[in-house]
């Protein structure tokens, strides 16, 4: 029964990796309509792991700021409850790591497997979530023309990242920090 689940969770990030592949290849509508359907079968109540990966690239497919915005936000949600489980399982497990404020995206399928597993340690999992997560929403609230809102979650992109140290810029995150808060300053 555990190798069927996991077996099927293996087939879900590879469904939202093959509509990530469409999306970086310039199909955003046939992207937009995959992550539509994998959404739709997966249901708020869904992985919370999946429910965050889906909804952050699904963001990327969004004509309009204010719908992009919503997904964004779908992420972060679900990024809280993936802190949370893990919390919980750090507790079980006896790793002080759960009671870290921050948690994040962009860690390796061994990382994220231990880490359902209750493995100590692996609460830096969830936290390498953040950084991106963050500022994202950081860059919709730019696009929406509410520099207040963009602002708070460009100083929390920040404060995940330095709280992952050397880790922290995944993906090149630091750059794009750098550059939101020059644009934010011009204005």
């Amino acid at each position: 029964m555990r190798e069927r689940q996991e077996a099927s969770e293996d087939a879900v990030m590879t469904r939202i990796g093959q509509a990530v592949m469409l999306l970086h290849g310039g199909d955003r509508e046939e992207a937009r309509n995959r992550f539509g359907l994998l959404w739709a079968e997966l249901g708020e109540a869904g992985d919370a792991f999946h429910r965050c990966a889906l909804a952050h690239y699904m963001a990327d497919t969004q004509d309009d700021p204010g719908d992009e915005l919503a997904w964004d936000l779908r992420a972060l949600t679900a990024a809280d409850g993936l802190r949370e489980e893990s919390a919980g399982a750090d507790r079980l497990a006896g790793d002080g790591a759960a009671d870290d404020p921050l948690a994040d995206d962009g860690a390796s399928d061994d990382r994220l497997a231990e880490a359902r597993a209750g493995v100590p340690g692996t609460s830096s999992v969830v936290r390498a979530f953040y950084p991106s997560l963050h500022l994202n929403l950081a860059a919709d609230y730019v696009k929406l023309q509410r520099p207040e809102a963009a602002r708070l979650h460009l100083d929390r992109a920040r404060e995940a990242a330095d709280a992952l140290g050397d880790e922290g810029d995944v993906n090149g995150v630091g750059a794009g920090i750098d550059r939101l808060e020059r644009l934010l300053r011009e204005r």
